[in-house]
């Protein structure tokens, strides 16, 4: 097994989730919550439940909200020293309800909560200094300064021989801020692994089609891309070829959080140096997994669990 220690830079949140299929949170109605959320909070939860070291850099309020989560990620085994206790502002929050053909309507607090806010610490400093890899996610990227700061712990590390992975999780909105399109080519340049869903995988390229999105980014210096495409499955390319699995089928539940348990679960068998293919069908499994519960969290799974449920949906698909 290897020791390599990841750490992820971005929001924790609490989630809470309408009851009902409908448009909105215009009208009175029953609620379920809070769950433990945030895509790199989750990312982070799967990675320490395989058994990977893993550290989260980011912020809560002195809240009830705050300590759920960091209960939950401390007990999972998550390295939460460099999550600071904002004692000014709540810890941030999501609100959720499907609609009838599977959109979602959100409100957000993100920007106003203890998320939004930067807190370098000297614990911060050191995590980012020991660090064995980074993984960054694009929901992450919400201002100039953390722009800044996931740039500068990706220098870092790379700098002392490790690795970046990068899921892009980026609006095209986000992406025509000023600076942004300058930000994101640094960041691609020096990603190692690269894990975008559906039509992302195009979206920091200059190509149309999936096969010259490819073949740019691994021109560019990327090792390995997984391209995730939910329902339809996962692929794997590198310089030596590709690899490609189904998608476990299941009973969907709740589909957030399920593309973090498959990057957090991939990521951390790569950094194992796992067989790509292996690596891809057990993420495939994490991300079935987490779609049959409730809360976005909800779903994390160990290795042992993974594997079982990967060689049960074998078993049962012949």
């Amino acid at each position: 097994m290897s020791g390599k220690k990841i750490v992820v830079i971005g929001e924790i949140l609490v989630e809470i989730m309408a009851d009902t299929i409908g448009d909105g949170f215009r009208d009175a109605q029953p609620l379920t919550g809070p769950f433990p959320s945030g895509a790199p909070a989750i990312f982070a939860d799967q990675v320490a439940r395989i058994g990977q070291p893993v550290a989260l850099i980011s912020a809560v309020g002195d809240d009830d909200f705050g300590r759920l989560n960091l209960d939950r990620l401390g007990r999972d085994g998550v390295d939460v020293s460099g999550v600071f206790v904002d004692t000014e502002r709540p810890t941030g929050s999501a609100f959720v309800r499907y609609r009838g053909n599977g959109d979602r309507d959100f409100v957000f607090n993100i920007g106003h909560s203890a998320a939004g806010r930067l807190n370098v610490t000297d614990t911060v400093e050191a995590l980012m200094a020991t660090a064995d890899h980074l993984h960054v996610t694009g929901s992450s990227l919400s201002s100039p300064e953390f722009v800044a700061l996931n740039l500068r712990a990706a220098e870092s590390v790379r700098s002392r021989g490790g690795t970046v992975s990068f899921d892009p999780n980026l609006r095209r909105e986000i992406l025509s801020a000023e600076g942004m399109p300058e930000a994101m080519s640094r960041m691609i340049s020096m990603t190692d692994l690269y894990l975008p869903s559906g039509d992302e995988l195009t979206l920091l390229t200059g190509a149309i089609t999936p096969e010259a999105a490819i073949e740019e980014l691994l021109g560019l210096g990327v090792q390995a891309i997984v391209h995730k495409r939910g329902a339809i499955g996962a692929s794997f390319h590198c310089g030596n070829g590709s690899h490609a699995v189904k998608a476990f089928p299941v009973d969907e539940v709740d589909p957030t959080g399920a593309g973090d348990c498959f990057g957090g679960t991939f990521t951390a068998l790569w950094l194992r140096g796992m067989e790509p293919r292996e690596a891809l069908r057990l993420a495939a499994a994490s991300g079935a997994l987490a779609v049959t519960r409730r809360g976005p969290m909800e779903g994390t799974a160990t290795l042992g669990e993974l594997e079982a449920f990967a060689r049960r949906m074998t078993g049962a698909a012949r």
